[in-house]
């Protein structure tokens, strides 16, 4: 397993770490930065193990399937455990598992064609906004400002997580014709 599979294993790894830590009320305020250190831990190795598989054209098949894999599992635990606790609403979360759902299905239906269907700017860009508002509300301020600043955030995630749904379908919907 070269370099860029292990940090794709060890964001996976991660997940669980970061619900247990942030979920466990006796931590409280201590929590939340410690799952902070570990969703901003995860979030650096997304971007690490990216640059070093085309770095070092160390690109697999158990990369392809398991990083983006592995930023769905990573923001949409997070996001759930923000509804729990009371830091972002369940509808906003559940357009973006429904979006990453259906992504993954479309994916599933290229690949039984042969086709492997790369992320575009779009969901890119969707992805990392996602994480930074995700590390805003565990940050959570109880500051007027602050509140302010995760609604802009947690906005500019929904609307990119609808663009890039939208962006995605509209770019391979061949696939959809060859169903």
């Amino acid at each position: 397993m070269n370099i860029s599979n292990k940090l794709t294993t060890l964001r996976v790894v991660l997940v669980p770490a970061f619900v247990v830590v942030f979920l466990y009320a006796g931590l409280g305020r201590t929590g939340d930065m410690i799952s902070l250190v570990i969703f901003a831990i995860a979030c650096i190795t997304d971007y690490l193990d990216g640059y070093l598989a085309r770095k070092h054209n160390l690109v697999t098949n158990f990369g392809k399937f398991m990083d983006p894999l592995a930023d769905k599992l990573l923001v949409c635990s997070a996001a759930v455990c923000l509804v729990a606790a009371g830091r972002i609403e369940a509808w906003i979360v559940i357009v973006i598992l429904a979006r990453e759902f259906a992504i993954s299905g479309f994916r599933l239906v290229a690949a039984g064609g042969g086709l492997v269907i790369a992320a575009s700017m779009w969901g890119k860009s969707k992805t990392v906004v996602q994480m930074f508002m995700i590390m805003f509300l565990l940050l959570h301020f109880e500051t007027q400002w602050w509140y302010i600043v995760e609604q802009v955030m947690i906005y500019a995630s929904l609307i990119l997580t609808v663009i890039s749904i939208v962006d995605y379908i509209v770019k391979n919907r061949h696939v959809l014709k060859d169903m």
